[in-house]
């Protein structure tokens, strides 16, 4: 007779784990450049932000997935993906 808390199978004990596992995105300010927009066409502050998606286990970020730049004008709100290399290039001031 199985006693509380016994889930036997083949005369051993089944013990329940879970994990809790995801991905979480951070997003960082780069910094600001004056540049004329690609969409409106304005001179205008054009924000530069960094996105990196992480593989998470129990809320810890352990394995980075992916990172992206963009550009995102402060007149339109457009917003646009830069390669790294221009978002390393732009005079951020």
């Amino acid at each position: 007779m199985a006693g509380a808390g016994d889930f036997s199978r083949s005369g051993g004990y089944w013990r329940a784990m879970f994990f809790i596992f995801g991905l979480r995105t951070k997003v960082d300010r780069s910094g600001v450049v004056q540049q004329v927009c690609r969409h409106c066409g304005n001179q205008a502050a054009q924000v530069i932000t960094r996105r990196s998606t992480k593989f998470t286990l129990f809320f810890i970020p352990l394995i980075p997935i992916r990172t992206r730049y963009a550009q995102q004008c402060t007149f339109c709100a457009a917003e646009y993906e830069i390669s790294k290399s221009d978002a390393e290039r732009l005079p951020v001031g």
